[in-house]
């Protein structure tokens, strides 16, 4: 599989360092109070989205849609935000985990989280909790946008995350917000070198133009 140049770059960063060039551009990407289950975790892909809604009668399934997504995607589930049923657990971990999927983003709740701090296979959601989704919501469509904490993520938007929540950046927009934030993060790297060389942190903010690093774009 060829390499997704833009994926690596976005692996590169951190959430934050992103997140700050995010807002230079004025977009709304940083997933409200969707975190990693372990601060351990850590991925980097591109979405596939599902919206799950409540079931109806006869209920409908919560999917067997796995079987369809390709290794390095984060998979990416949108259950509006509710904290009362699950839609991931141990079966699912185990399956994107063997087929090498990058990691799950739920704005919701999962369950079985020791298999997933066994695998190593990040899931960024809102809790955990034990209780089932079957017979209580259903898939309503696939591959959609979606809102994902507050932020809309659109199929193939691309979605990082760490020990401090994840991020989505708009495809449309993913060279300009990557550029800013390697150029945050160099600027960052420059201010902690000349700390450490001895220069004040007033002085090094100053030199590096820190306080500039965040301001938002001229339209």
């Amino acid at each position: 599989m060829k390499e997704d140049a833009n994926v690596a770059r976005a692996s590169r960063l951190d959430t934050a360092t992103l997140s700050d060039a995010l807002d230079r551009h004025g977009l709304a990407g940083q997933c409200y109070r969707i975190k990693p289950r372990s601060s351990s975790f850590r991925l980097a892909g591109r979405a596939w989205t599902l919206q799950y809604g409540p079931a109806g009668q006869p209920p409908g399934t919560v999917g067997d849609f796995i079987d369809d997504i390709g290794p390095g995607t984060v998979i990416v589930l949108a259950n509006n935000g509710r904290d009362d049923v699950t839609v991931w657990g141990d079966i699912l971990t185990e399956v994107a985990h063997h087929k090498g999927i990058a990691g799950t983003v739920i704005d919701g709740i999962n369950r079985d989280v020791a298999l997933a701090l066994e695998l190593n296979y990040p899931i960024y959601s809102r809790d955990s909790w034990m209780r089932t989704g079957k017979d209580r919501v259903q898939v309503e469509a696939t591959q959609i946008p979606v809102s994902i904490g507050n932020v809309r993520v659109a199929p193939g938007d691309l979605l990082r995350g760490d020990a401090d929540g994840v991020v989505a950046i708009p495809r449309a927009f993913e060279d300009k917000v990557l550029a800013s934030a390697e150029q945050i993060q160099q600027a960052e790297d420059a201010i902690r070198h000349s700390v450490r060389s001895g220069m004040s942190l007033r002085d090094a903010r100053e030199q590096h133009h820190y306080h500039q690093l965040q301001t938002r774009e001229a339209k």
